[in-house]
């Protein structure tokens, strides 16, 4: 074990000392409310009593830092863009450094994801993460959310779970869709910034018994860019779903297209200067569009002696992307643009096995699982002017087939002591054949296994303790893998592993010893063998080192009374590569690692017509290069809602985004660029995304 393992079981064996004296007391008087969950999975566990924004009461999760958010809660806050949904997440941060078209920045627990290389997202049970993207790996658009059909959201932080594999070292989330709605719904919505967007929804029984749910969604929004960011994004969803908890099915379908113009980062000392206005960009012609149509289906059968479950997708995605990050830098006739393309189609199936009985008088569930992913990419990088391509810099096709092979098994030993103990098998195959570069054709086979644990104490005193430890991994991009030529020079190359691995501890805590308070404490360490390493904008590989993290999480959701809710979470995190100068740069420091999060939220319900939501979200400063000379400044956003019921069919909402009108950065990147043709080479230099100013959207909500 290492030393942080050490010092975690040193620490809970004192916590579970001074819980001692009371064990026996506490093993004979356990109420249905305080029982230790079935180790099945959390969706059977006892009842929880709290009900708010989540579904964290004692009992319901192996971890901590694991949880159910609830789909009410999407319905109390305001939000800017669909991926904010996230930021309910505990230590959880969600940005965008260019059009709001485009997947967003994720930053939890001292990692900048990039577009979601380390926290895996899906949607019923579809993967979101985009391996070998045009634009990054485990690229994570979930622009094509609807908020309003969300049920709720299960998150984990670690890799903790066998069922979890590729893309979540740092922690992951599944979307779960409504199955119904109470009444058809209409919400219109009108907005500064040329913000409008158009939700009709609503569910039907038919004849035969199954169950129709259906959605369309329109968007536009200019924002606050003096060249307007024209986003028009249209969106239509419907489920078919039939039978119950213990038998049933359901079929989806998903059609999303959205296109817009960016405003991608600029030079901070351009706008500190004068020389160029806040919302002002460098390269008008910057955008991107972006199309999916995804089918998938489910089946389940549970009885007494276990379930069975099986899932299957089929997805077609396309995206382009027109990007400007250094302007001349490359080229001073022509400019820096260049054109990222992904077409692809996805194949996909899930199945899960799961055995519940005995073990020698103790309950005990068993699950085995096959997870199956093939995608059939054509990828693609060029130099373009004003969207218009002139040179192909790399034109791949690429097979890229994921297996996953897991086995838990989740055993209530005793009253006050359950444990999750699992190991999955991940298999990669890549194949690529480079129409530009024949050299790089080439198959790269690996694999790797990850062992689980984890083992709850309690509850005693309405608290339970939690020991979790676990490996994890993350694929590399194909082209970073197969190729061993760089495309432009004909140089060799250090080609990356195709999947890298990590390992995580976590010591956590969890209370509801005050009444209507679910409050948790997480001590962790996560361990990567090496950061991002595919460099999709430049078409390079960039093989960085080994990093180790650890932190501190505290959560707490707090029901007041039957009018208020009380959110507050904070985070801190230490981040640093493993060794001094790593990457050929002096330093530790991790670019653009946030250290710190904390958010607090309160939500007043049923005041007569009224209900009102206010969250504030703080954002540490983080190192901008490695040697911390760099820094961006921290960031305070506090978003309003108030909403006022005309009768139970009609009301009302304002949100007021940024309601203090803060000046701050979504995002900020050391960056070398040149601004003119002529000009001289700026060397780390700072360039900035600003967060979007104040902003009204008043929406009119009617119940059909």
């Amino acid at each position: 074990m290492t030393s942080f393992a050490l010092t975690c079981v040193g620490v809970l064996c004192t916590c579970l000392a001074a819980f001692a004296p009371r064990l026996a007391v506490a093993a004979s008087t356990t109420t249905a409310a305080d029982a230790p969950a079935s180790p099945s999975s959390a969706a059977t566990l006892a009842q929880v009593n709290v009900v708010g924004h989540y579904d964290n009461g004692v009992g319901t999760s192996n971890a901590a830092s694991q949880g159910v958010i609830l789909g009410t809660l999407l319905q109390d806050i305001p939000l800017l863009r669909p991926g904010e949904i996230l930021e309910a997440i505990p230590g959880l941060v969600v940005t965008q450094h260019s059009g709001e078209g485009k997947a967003n920045q994720y930053f939890p627990r001292g990692y900048n994801l990039d577009h979601g290389t380390d926290f895996a997202t899906s949607v019923d049970g579809v993967p979101v993460n985009m391996p070998t993207n045009g634009h990054g790996q485990g690229y994570s658009d979930i622009n094509f959310l609807i908020p309003e059909l969300v049920e709720r959201i299960d998150y984990r932080k670690g890799p903790y779970f066998a069922g979890n594999g590729d893309f979540s070292s740092a922690g992951s989330a599944d979307i779960h869709y409504r199955s119904s709605l109470p009444a058809p719904i209409l919400d219109l919505t009108y907005g500064t910034d040329g913000y409008r967007r158009a939700l009709l929804a609503g569910s039907t029984t038919l004849a035969q018994g199954p169950t129709l749910l259906g959605a369309v969604e329109s968007i536009r929004e200019d924002g606050p860019w003096r060249h307007p960011d024209r986003m028009r994004k249209a969106n239509g969803f419907a489920r078919l779903e039939n039978g119950d908890a213990q038998h049933g099915w359901s079929v989806d379908t998903l059609v999303y297209t959205a296109r817009w113009n960016s405003t991608d980062q600029v030079p901070l000392e351009l706008i500190q200067s004068g020389a160029l206005c806040r919302f002002c960009a460098l390269d008008p012609s910057d955008g991107g569009r972006t199309a999916r149509a995804i089918v998938s289906g489910q089946w389940h059968i549970q009885d007494r002696d276990g379930y069975l479950r099986a899932s299957a997708y089929l997805e077609h995605y396309r995206l382009q992307l027109w990007s400007n990050f250094t302007y001349f830098e490359d080229d001073p006739v022509r400019g820096d643009q260049f054109n990222q393309r992904d077409a692809r189609n996805i194949y996909g199936t899930t199945l899960a096995k799961g055995w519940e009985g005995s073990w020698f008088g103790h309950d005990t569930t068993t699950e085995a699982g096959l997870q199956l992913r093939h995608d059939q990419i054509h990828v693609s990088l060029l130099d373009s002017q004003g969207r218009q391509p002139f040179a192909t810099v790399s034109n791949n096709q690429v097979g890229e087939t994921e297996a996953g092979l897991y086995v838990e098994n989740s055993t209530a030993w005793t009253p006050w002591f359950r444990s999750l103990a699992g190991a999955r098998l991940d298999a990669i195959a890549l194949d690529l054949d480079s129409a530009t570069f024949a050299r790089n054709n080439g198959r790269v086979y690996d694999q790797r296994i990850s062992p689980k644990l984890a083992l709850v104490f309690g509850p005693w005193q309405k608290t339970e303790f939690f020991l979790n430890a676990g490996s994890g991994l993350h694929s590399n991009d194909a082209r970073g893998v197969v190729n061993r030529f760089d495309e432009t020079t004909g140089e060799p190359l250090h080609r990356a592993p195709a999947l890298v691995g990590s390992v995580g501890e976590e010591l956590g805590v969890r209370t509801e010893i005050i009444a209507g308070l679910q409050s948790s404490l997480a001590l962790w360490q996560l361990n990567s063998d090496s950061e991002l390493v595919y460099g999709a904008d430049a078409g390079g590989t960039e093989i960085n080192g080994a990093s180790r993290r650890h932190g501190v999480e505290w959560n707490n959701h707090w029901i007041i009374n039957d009018h208020v809710l009380l959110d507050a979470d904070l985070a801190w995190t230490h981040a640093r590569y493993a060794h001094d100068d790593e990457n050929g740069q002096d330093g530790d420091r991790i670019p653009n690692a946030v250290s710190k999060v904390g958010s607090i939220g309160i939500t007043l319900h049923r005041l007569g017509p009224w209900s009102a939501d206010i969250k504030t979200l703080y954002i540490g400063g983080y190192p901008l290069s490695q040697d911390g000379s760099l820094r961006a400044p921290p960031s305070v956003v506090t978003n309003l809602r108030l909403r006022r019921e005309f009768s139970p069919r009609v009301a009302l909402t304002l949100d007021v985004l940024n309601a203090f009108d803060r000046k701050y950065f979504d995002i900020a990147y050391d960056q070398d660029y040149r601004l003119t043709p002529s000009s001289p080479l700026v060397a780390d230099g700072v360039t900035v995304h600003p967060g979007q100013p104040r902003e009204y959207r008043l929406s009119l909500h009617v119940t059909l």
